[in-house]
């Protein structure tokens, strides 16, 4: 394939993820969060249920995950992270993506 050809293909695919996610509603986020996330993290992010302090998880509003990139934020929620389960095949691509968006929503909460 020509590096001409490999660049359209690129940012066709970058084009259709950004158009993908402008469907996005925070409800649908906060949703997803609280089906999947918040027995552990809380619904503030913070991390202190009861689950949550025995396995350490991780304060979502804190500045160490704020400062992770969207990748390896959705790479820790695809592949898990310490005691934290992988769910990439319970989740699709695009709702781990809008949990990404989400966790981001988080940070000023504290």
């Amino acid at each position: 394939m020509s590096r001409l050809l490999r660049c359209i293909v690129a940012i066709s695919m970058l084009c259709g993820l950004a158009v993908a996610g402008m469907g996005q509603t925070p409800a649908d986020a906060a949703g997803i969060f609280k089906t999947n996330c918040a027995l552990c993290h809380g619904a503030d992010g913070g991390g202190n249920t009861g689950l949550g302090k025995s396995l350490h998880a991780q304060d979502l509003r804190s500045d160490e995950t704020q400062k992770q990139s969207d990748a390896a934020l959705a790479e820790a929620i695809s592949k898990g992270r310490g005691k934290m389960p992988a769910f990439g095949a319970k989740l699709k691509p695009d709702d781990i993506t809008k949990l990404v968006a989400y966790i981001r929503t988080l940070a000023g909460k504290k």
